[in-house]
């Protein structure tokens, strides 16, 4: 009598695939080089180059932000993605591999840079009554994670966005890591307009 094997529910572990972004950082690198782009030419404009290359213009906008971070290109507000000299160019490299590789405390004083400036622009937002979205009835916050994505979006997209999205795998904040003491002030000073006191609000969000 043969005796039956034991049934597992072991399955292979999953592939690690690189995200879009970064294919498409490459894709466009690989681009440069066989065009033979000199210094100073541009990209075309990113609402053209993403219809081209089928892809969101936020996945394109965190594409450019990772060439920008390895000095192939520098993003110009208004004038796109310039090419760099090639001396000014780095090793084509995962923009998220390397932040691991950097101290935590580095990152953790980054992002509070980053952070503050988009409070900045947040509270520097025309529309008041969007502003006080990020307080309940009673006057506060809801919670970082529902605070944060209302802070950014009265920030508007631009380049801190985009850096604010690649700091944030290598520095996550979650509901837990957040006072809800320091994320009332943040969104008090953004709801009244006083951008230096929620640029101060974020220094002291990472440092729980």
């Amino acid at each position: 009598m043969t005796k039956k094997r034991p049934q597992t529910s072991a399955v292979p572990e999953r592939m690690e695939r690189p995200r879009l972004y970064v294919q498409l950082a490459d894709h466009i690198a690989r681009f440069i080089e066989a065009q033979g782009l000199s210094p100073g030419d541009r990209l075309p404009p990113e609402r053209r180059l993403a219809a081209e290359l089928g892809v969101s213009r936020a996945t394109l906008s965190r594409a450019l932000v990772a060439l920008e971070v390895q000095g192939m290109v520098e993003v110009q507000h208004g004038n796109g993605a310039v090419v760099l000299a090639p001396a000014l160019q780095e090793t084509r490299v995962d923009p998220a591999l390397s932040l691991a590789e950097r101290d935590p405390m580095e990152l953790a004083r980054a992002r509070e840079a980053i952070m503050a400036g988009l409070a900045r622009s947040a509270a520097a937002h025309p529309d008041r009554s969007l502003r006080l979205a990020l307080l309940d009835a009673d006057g506060r916050p809801v919670r970082f994670s529902d605070t944060w994505p209302c802070v950014r979006r009265l920030a508007g997209a631009s380049l801190l966005a985009d850096l604010d999205d690649l700091l944030s795998e290598a520095t996550p904040l979650d509901d837990a890591r957040v006072s809800a003491e320091r994320l009332t002030a943040l969104a008090r000073a953004v709801v009244i307009g006083d951008a230096d006191a929620a640029a101060a609000a974020c220094a002291c969000l990472l440092r729980v």
